[in-house]
């Protein structure tokens, strides 16, 4: 495997972090600022630059390497697989659907893979109309449990006005893209980890419908939420990013974070990232930055341990929350991760409003808030 780098922020031109290898047909990862991609001229640019790519894009609230994180730029990270293959596939939720059906476009959107061989598959999909847990649920339905699937919801900073993403073509609205990768050779191992800690009473969620969470414990949800942020409920939505909730549901074995997306003081209710079913029980989380750092840490080191050899690519998918926890100290996350996984590995990747991958020991792949999501990659 070779990877080659570069960034380009709004103030420069593209330039190498590293060496400039030559790439025979490399697949090309474009994560960056969502204004930046929307550019009628960042195809061509790319092209330029790598002429036989095949080409990804997503928009992030943060792209990721070893030695930036930065919400102001585009980062490019090309990958030539020197014994294995890739397979790009997409969907879209905005077209030909007058409701968009995020369990069928996830199934669809698996089903279109030739199953033999494959080994993983990198998802990179839109995070603002997507209803993540029902776009795993439906990932999952299309596999037999033999195919390791992790990815993100692309960002938009924290504006949550519009993501974007694409394939060979100007990155778009309600995109989703899938990398398929396929060879005996491919050593792929992933971790996840959060760091967020449980605090105040556990609530039962006595009304919801999919991501929107009406009522606990027969009261509104939204005045409940807003009592126990106090004089920071004034901040709303984003200081929800802050304060996310542990679910722990009737039928799952394990809980999970469900970031805030957005609330409707109409309804006094509140816009999660994931589905909320009722009869789970809910509780406010909270966190800080050393816990968040130590996470990583430990998600960095769960990875590594799964593997047979060592990591040349590592994909690393953090929240936007973590991100605004983190602020200034941001990039010790990032740092932590390359100390585990070392210098020889090319680190890429993006913060983003939703993390794809299972539990750790498990095949599903689920949607996560609030996590550092690894995925170590050799050949």
């Amino acid at each position: 495997m070779k990877t080659v780098q570069l960034k380009k922020t709004i103030n420069s031109d593209w330039t190498y972090l590293g060496e400039n290898n030559t790439l025979q047909k490399p697949l090309v990862l474009v994560f960056g600022n969502r204004y930046m991609l929307e550019s009628e001229t960042i195809l061509e640019e790319v092209k330029a630059i790598f002429p036989d790519g095949e080409f990804v894009f997503g928009s992030t609230s943060g792209d990721i390497t070893s030695q930036y994180v930065d919400d102001e730029s585009v980062t490019i990270t090309a990958v030539e697989f020197e014994k294995s293959t890739f397979v790009i596939k997409t969907a879209n939720v905005l077209e030909n659907d007058a409701e968009i059906n995020s369990y069928t476009t996830g199934k669809n959107l698996i089903e279109q893979f030739d199953p033999k061989g494959l080994k993983h598959i990198f998802i990179v999909s839109e995070g603002s109309f997507i209803n993540g847990s029902q776009l795993t649920l439906g990932m999952n339905s299309a596999t037999e449990e033999n195919v390791l699937i992790t990815g993100a919801l692309c960002g938009d900073a924290a504006r949550f006005e519009k993501t974007v993403a694409s394939y060979n073509e100007l990155p778009k609205s309600g995109e989703i893209v899938a990398i398929g990768l396929y060879g005996e050779t491919l050593d792929i191992s992933f971790a996840i980890n959060g760091g967020w800690t449980p605090f105040g009473p556990e609530r039962i969620v006595t009304k919801s419908d999919a991501n929107v969470l009406y009522e606990l414990d027969n009261q509104p949800a939204l005045d409940l939420y807003k009592k126990y942020l106090g004089e920071k409920s004034k901040e709303l939505p984003a200081a929800a990013l802050l304060y996310p909730l542990k679910v722990k549901s009737t039928n799952e074995k394990q809980s999970i974070v469900r970031t805030i997306l957005n609330i409707d003081e109409e309804k006094n209710s509140m816009i999660l990232a994931g589905d909320i079913l009722e009869n789970s029980r809910v509780q406010l989380m909270m966190t800080n930055v050393d816990t968040i750092v130590d996470a990583s840490e430990q998600a960095a080191t769960q990875a590594l341990e799964l593997r047979e050899t060592e990591a040349e690519l590592a994909i690393l998918v953090s929240c936007i929350g973590r991100k605004l926890v983190l602020d200034q100290r941001v990039e010790e996350e990032i740092e932590e991760v390359l100390e585990v996984v070392g210098n020889t590995t090319t680190i890429c990747g993006l913060y983003s409003y939703g993390e794809i991958a299972p539990f750790g020991g498990e095949k599903n792949c689920q949607l996560h808030n609030q996590t550092m999501t690894i995925t170590l990659i050799s050949e």
